[in-house]
């Protein structure tokens, strides 16, 4: 695993025509415009690096412009967003149907970012990013103080999460960070497809990627875990990376996470507060890596 970069600062980063067909069936069709949909749709499925390339510039392009997009991630589809961006962020609330209570966590394309994002963070926490990052999971740490972002009432706590999915992190490389949640209406189950947040999110929702089914019916969330607290860490969601796994590194570390239950929004929120009262965080899919996000 890549080991964070204590001197990383630099967060930012520098089709055709269609019959009326249900949008399920035009995933398979590649890019398809927003004069027939409403919004664009990419088949990225099948690797094609030409269908990709357009896909990640016009999901680029849709985050600079302040629109929300879905991506897949390593555990469900996320619905995302310019994280320095507090009308962006606010359009990803409204898409879900959730409040300012329930901030979502922040994606990130590699592990160094941690260093411009983040502020007092416990070497445990360090150790445990190096082992497990990319992957499902979510640590909330201090968010640095002068960052211009306003995710929502996060108490000035930050949830970070470095997706192991390579369109993801693809994605993250093009924009820098990206507010991400589980591409689902507040309450209702995560989107494991493309299809599925589609049916969900529908025009809320600029450009949708279709990467394929993200881990069906059983995908778990990315795991939680708050060093803002304790140094030694408190996991508040269990997920994807099982507390065996992560005694392994933090022998240490406080369960302090319900047995899942319910809808998950698998990316948790973004401060430690805010997880006790979302719920669609009780279980999670999605909200960071994801949650997505999950």
């Amino acid at each position: 695993m890549t080991e964070p970069d204590d001197n990383a600062t630099d967060v930012r980063s520098s089709e055709s025509d269609t019959a009326e067909l249900d949008p399920t069936e035009l995933v398979a069709a590649g890019g398809v415009g927003e004069d027939d949909l409403g919004y664009q749709l990419f088949d990225c499925a099948d690797g094609d690096s030409e269908t990709i390339e357009a896909a990640v510039d016009a999901a680029g392009a849709a985050i600079e412009r302040g629109e929300c997009i879905v991506m897949p991630t390593d555990t469900v589809y996320g619905i995302g967003a310019d994280a320095f961006s507090p009308a962006a962020v606010q359009r990803l609330l409204d898409a879900k149907v959730r409040g300012r209570d329930m901030p979502p966590p922040v994606l990130i394309g590699e592990p160094s970012l941690i260093r411009a994002l983040a502020v007092e963070i416990p070497q445990q926490a360090k150790d445990l990013v190096k082992e497990h990052w990319p992957g499902p999971l979510t640590v909330i740490c201090r968010m640095q103080p002068s960052l211009r972002m306003d995710l929502g009432d996060t108490e000035g706590t930050i949830a970070l999460r470095v997706p192991d999915h390579a369109l993801a992190r693809q994605i993250l490389r093009r924009t820098g960070p990206i507010a991400v949640s589980s591409a689902n209406i507040s309450g209702l189950p995560p989107a494991v497809s493309c299809e599925q947040a589609i049916e969900q999110l529908g025009e809320s929702v600029a450009v949708y990627l279709n990467a394929g089914p993200m881990g069906g019916a059983d995908a778990a969330p990315s795991t939680i875990v708050d060093f803002t607290q304790y140094a030694g860490g408190e996991i508040l969601r269990h997920g994807a990376l099982s507390i065996e796994v992560i005694r392994e590194t933090l022998p240490d570390v406080v369960d302090l996470a319900d047995p899942p239950s319910g809808d998950q929004d698998a990316d948790g929120g973004s401060g430690a507060g805010s997880l006790q009262q979302d719920p669609d965080s009780s279980a999670e899919p999605a909200d960071d890596e994801t949650g997505a996000g999950g």
